[in-house]
């Protein structure tokens, strides 16, 4: 017999949360109602929303692939989730909403959801498990948000709020974004100049060295050796650095792998702070959204480990969610982790004694966009000047070294003057 999980509130208007066992969804329905309880949200547990944080590899790569496949861009997802809600509450069936939305819809890739969407609209499926069959689209938060505001009576204020979601999450990844980029495409440039120095100005100073017969100061004979194996092994290094970029994107999908890459990731100076911070604003935003949907708790802890994308933090709330099943609060199952700070854990706490946890969250969200906004402007001043200094520095060093052999030669002939 199927298990649901129900949040539900009481004739004093306390909210409670359990599990039942019922026939199917109408029956575990009328099992509540008819206690006297007004159901907040009710839905069955499904295997595949199961304990696992993560996917498997395979099923991972699969979505990502998907993902790529029909990459919609999020600013298209942010207006088809507003436009969706003004229609349902104008008074339009979720079935007509989406077929207008379909002809209206300029993205070729997103028209061909919608209209699958629609198709299964038609056939008697929910809006979230007719979305939840494009989990490339759209995720498993997306789809239980949807059917938390299904079951609430409450959709368009769910995706009125889960729009602002989506925009609030994509100016934080693009935040993050902006300022990860820059040093990495100055990473990118330097490479490429040390490349082009090594491959095409060190050979030509190497022949005509060679021609002298000179013997070559220490440092330019090591910068002309490397240059040498760079030039005849250029085409295996390419192919064994972009099959080593591969092993390791591909290993940090892996468990223990995506759990080293992203310890280290959060132990970067400076840019491990704005990785956890930006991770503690996606929490403490999806996890508040979801508690105010009325989302179970346990549920909604699992949808936040898809989102908060790093494995340290999504094993330290799979050790939640076991901890509060012992009856553990969740301040004092997110505290014993060791993985939160204590301004999170404190706020949570101040939410389960006054029970506004949601809005104590979505306070503390906004606590930590600005610790990521604050973090990126230093960033964003003091990374310019510095990588130029780099740049400036390795591409001198390289000159120097090449024309080293020169200089000394200057020098005898001045002696010898």
């Amino acid at each position: 017999m199927p298990q649901f999980r129900y949040v539900v509130t009481d004739g004093k208007g306390i909210r409670r949360e359990d599990q039942l066992r019922a026939s199917n969804l109408d029956s575990a329905m009328q099992n509540l109602t008819k206690k006297g309880f007004k159901v907040v949200s009710l839905r069955e547990i499904r295997s595949a929303m199961g304990e696992g944080a993560l996917p498997p590899v395979h099923r991972q790569v699969q979505i990502r692939l998907e993902r790529i496949k029909n990459h919609i861009p999020l600013n298209t997802l942010v207006f088809f989730t507003r436009q969706l809600s003004t229609m349902f509450s104008a008074g339009l069936t979720i079935e007509k909403s989406i077929s207008n939305l379909m002809l209206e819809e300029k993205n070729p890739r997103f028209r061909k959801v919608l209209a699958k969407v629609a198709n299964d609209l038609k056939k008697g499926m929910g809006l979230s498990e007719a979305l939840g069959e494009n989990p490339g689209v759209f995720d498993g938060l997306y789809t239980a948000l949807v059917h938390a505001g299904e079951i609430s009576g409450s959709l368009h204020v769910i995706l009125e709020e889960l729009s602002d979601y989506l925009e609030v999450m994509a100016e934080t990844r693009r935040k993050v974004i902006s300022a990860l980029s820059y040093p990495g495409f100055v990473a990118i440039f330097m490479a490429a100049i040390v490349a082009g120095l090594l491959l095409f100005v060190v050979p030509q100073f190497a022949e005509i060295y060679a021609k002298f017969g000179a013997r070559l100061p220490g440092p330019t004979r090591a910068l002309v050796t490397l240059s040498g194996i760079l030039s005849e092994n250029f085409i295996p290094f390419a192919i064994l650095s972009v099959g080593g970029a591969f092993a390791i994107w591909f290993l940090s999908m892996t468990e223990k792998g995506g759990m080293i890459f992203d310890t280290f990731l959060l132990h970067i100076p400076v840019f491990g702070v704005l990785v956890s911070n930006s991770m503690m604003n996606r929490f403490a935003k999806t996890f508040g959204i979801l508690l105010g949907s009325g989302v179970p708790v346990l549920e909604s802890l699992t949808l936040v480990q898809q989102v908060v994308q790093n494995r340290v933090a999504v094993k330290a709330l799979e050790t939640t969610k076991m901890l509060i099943k012992d009856g553990f609060a969740i301040s004092v199952a997110l505290k014993k982790t060791d993985a939160f700070p204590p301004t999170l854990i404190q706020l949570i706490a101040t939410g389960e004694e006054t029970g506004e946890m949601d809005r104590l969250l979505d306070k503390a969200a906004y606590f930590y966009a600005k610790q990521v906004d604050a973090i990126v402007e230093r960033l964003t001043s003091l990374i310019e000047p510095m990588m130029i200094v780099s740049i400036g520095a390795v591409v001198v060093t390289i000159i120097v070294t090449i024309y080293l052999p020169i200089f000394k030669l200057g020098m005898a002939i001045q002696r010898g003057l």
